[in-house]
């Protein structure tokens, strides 16, 4: 009797099954390992700072360069930028990856590793194109506060007031809608698993979409408080992870946004002294 397509399909325990799980394991911790050494490399050769009017130190992330143009700063931002994503955001989304492997592997994509990847490429695709937007706000700030010291002085002020937004935005439905999308990866890919390339790059942009609209405020949090600091970078990537793969995740985000809203009030009040 010739055996049937059930008990000839790979069951989740299979050898097969495994050494591919394995394998997205094991890709995942090298670029896990790239991005996280880039990122260190940029920390520290982007380190240097300007000080400015109104007691704040504007970091050189934001300067062109003599000799460079927007262009190649903006590509030289958005390369650091990309490598600090992956490093931060790829462990939370890791569990999303391998369930869309899965997925992709039992409806018979034919390349679910390839496919898998293309998922994650326009997931943080997404994460690049938000880095343009902050590339674009910061650039435009640095240059109004270099040209304008009454502009420079209301820097700090400003830094606080954004700290305060992105604290009140972790207490609204907005971030707790975006939350749940991000914490059901069951859901995200039961409802939006194509087959074909196409369909696996658009699922990751969809969930790429939800994930900034989630943890915009945590980013804008880190570009306040210093883009190229280390802790800052660690210390979000932590809160990114707990608020997505705790039971009580947003009690996590609620209790951030709590802090954030105190310590951007700190700082408004600071600059007014």
């Amino acid at each position: 009797m010739a055996p049937s397509s059930t008990d000839s399909a790979p069951g989740p325990s299979s050898p097969r099954v495994a050494f591919a799980e394995r394998n997205v394991y094991l890709i995942a911790l090298i670029f896990f390992a790239i991005s996280a050494g880039l990122t260190i490399y940029f920390n520290r050769s982007m380190s240097a700072g300007m000080p400015m009017p109104g007691n704040w130190t504007m970091s050189m992330m934001w300067m062109i360069m003599p000799g460079d143009t927007w262009f190649t700063g903006s590509l030289g931002f958005i390369a650091m930028w990309t490598a600090m994503m992956i490093a931060m955001m790829l462990p939370s989304t890791l569990p999303m990856l391998l369930l869309y492997r899965r997925a992709a592997a039992f409806h018979g994509e034919a390349h679910s590793g390839g496919a898998t990847f293309l998922v994650a490429s326009g997931y943080f695709l997404v994460w690049a194109l938000f880095g343009v937007v902050a590339f674009t706000a910061g650039l435009g700030i640095s240059q109004g506060a270099m040209h304008s010291d009454p502009f420079s002085r209301l820097i700090p002020l400003a830094g606080g007031v954004g700290l305060c937004i992105a604290g009140i935005y972790q207490l609204t439905p907005w971030k707790s809608t975006c939350l749940k999308h991000c914490r059901d990866p069951l859901t995200v890919v039961a409802h939006h698993l194509q087959r074909g390339r196409l369909g696996a790059f658009r699922l990751g942009i969809h969930h790429g979409a939800f994930c900034v609209a989630c943890c915009w405020g945590l980013m804008l949090m880190q570009l306040v408080l210093g883009v190229m600091n280390l802790w800052v970078m660690v210390v979000l990537a932590v809160i990114i992870a707990l608020e997505k793969l705790l039971v009580r995740g947003e009690f996590v985000a609620r209790l951030t946004g709590a802090a954030a809203i105190v310590a951007g009030a700190t700082v408004a009040a600071r600059s007014l002294i």
